[in-house]
């Protein structure tokens, strides 16, 4: 097989594990729905049981409940905690299963370091951002990273859909937000911890 054939499958598996590093649930569901309906062929990689009705109803109902949680305060810090280690898992096995035409041992690795890497620098970053805002609003300026959090897992996971290539700029892109937003969180803490 052409190396040229790989290139979308890994713009597309650092894309859903991106993804899987706002939320853990919706990029699954993502890819499942664009699978049932015909947008995305995923039989080949062994994920066509994701465009199964009762795996969207699953998926569906645990990324409505992932979305609910953290919009309350407190509870969305403990969840990152859960959170955290699940997004990487969750980045890994996207990862190997879009990959699994490639020798096992190139497979895994790739898995690890761009699957894995990418769900948890995103969700590293996100834990980073939401600590500073509890710090600084007490909680209440939340709501307002969890809503980033949905909306950048949903459009990774369009990217990654749709256009995957494109999508691995995003990912960058966003990585460098973060680090921007987290040195802005981090100056702001220093001036509130000195006044």
């Amino acid at each position: 097989m052409n190396f040229f054939h790989f290139i979308p499958l890994i713009a597309l598996a650092i894309c859903l594990s991106a993804a899987c590093g706002f939320r853990v649930f919706l990029p699954p569901l993502g890819v499942g729905l664009a699978a049932h309906f015909g947008y995305m062929d995923v039989a080949g990689q062994g994920l066509d049981w994701l465009a199964d009705w009762k795996t969207l109803s699953i998926l569906g109902v645990a990324s409505f409940i992932e979305f609910c949680s953290f919009y309350i305060p407190y509870l969305d810090n403990l969840l990152d905690t859960i959170a955290s280690p699940l997004a990487v898992i969750a980045g890994v096995l996207i990862s190997s299963s879009l990959l699994n035409e490639l020798d096992p041992a190139f497979k895994w690795g790739l898995a690890l370091i761009a699957g894995g890497g990418s769900s948890g620098l995103i969700q590293g970053t996100t834990v980073a951002i939401r600590a500073g805002s509890t710090g600084l609003t007490g909680g209440l300026g939340n709501f307002i990273v969890a809503t980033l959090e949905v909306i950048f897992s949903a459009v990774l996971t369009f990217f990654a859909i749709f256009l995957p290539i494109i999508g691995v700029f995003f990912v960058i892109g966003l990585l460098y937000l973060g680090y921007l937003s987290i040195k802005k969180i981090k100056e702001k803490l220093l001036k509130k911890k000195t006044t």
